[in-house]
């Protein structure tokens, strides 16, 4: 499988010709949701979730499908009958030779007076690719590799590096990253590398690695 790194949360997975991409929002570059067979969303927020985006992959391709929680697919069923799918926790499906499990429920706190949204993570082919969205969820199964979402608004490094301890995936490459500044991502590789317990990688928007 290939891995590649797009801006901030989103990624493209390819697998014997086909391609799975997740989380193109609005921080991420205007095509990354092109060419997609299988398109997941996490959860609503615009970092996460661009309807532009989504719209204009599915549109382009009268195959692609699109499989999300209810907040997103509400936004996009009636435009696309029958190819834009609502999952939650719990939930396993096969789309475009990806098999994929559903887990989690809820957002990371950002803060006590902010409303918590919903939010899945998705477990890929078995456990070979993990993203959790936006919050530190922990499946009930072994993670190869994890997209790390190193850095947010409703996370500090110490919880990050706790995660991935808690995980323990073989690799850990870095999402959410659209807001870490270049002086900054030095500090979180050393501190997550040193003290994650992980191969620790970050891949720059559009680089790919094989997995």
């Amino acid at each position: 499988m290939k891995l590649t790194k797009k801006s901030h949360a989103c990624v493209r997975l390819e697998k014997d010709g086909r391609t799975l991409v997740i989380d193109p929002g609005n921080f991420t570059e205007e095509d990354a949701a092109l060419g997609a067979d299988v398109l997941l969303v996490t959860h609503e927020h615009p970092d996460h979730f661009d309807e532009g985006r989504l719209r204009a992959a599915l549109e382009a391709d009268p195959a692609a499908e699109l499989w999300t929680l209810r907040s997103v697919a509400d936004r996009l069923s009636a435009a696309f009958p029958g190819r834009v799918h609502t999952v939650g926790h719990g939930d396993a499906f096969t789309a475009a030779g990806f098999d994929v499990q559903v887990h989690g429920e809820l957002h990371a706190v950002i803060h006590p007076d902010i409303p918590r949204i919903t939010n899945v993570g998705y477990l890929v082919d078995d456990g070979a690719v993990f993203h959790p969205g936006d919050a530190l969820t922990v499946p009930d199964h072994a993670v190869d590799t994890l997209l790390l979402p190193v850095m947010a608004p409703w996370s500090k490094i110490s919880e990050v590096i706790d995660y991935v301890r808690e995980l323990g995936p073989r690799r850990a490459y870095d999402i959410h990253d659209a807001l870490l500044t270049d002086l900054a991502r030095p500090i979180y590789d050393r501190q997550i590398g040193a003290l994650g317990g992980t191969d620790h990688q970050r891949l720059a928007p559009g680089a790919s690695a094989e997995l």
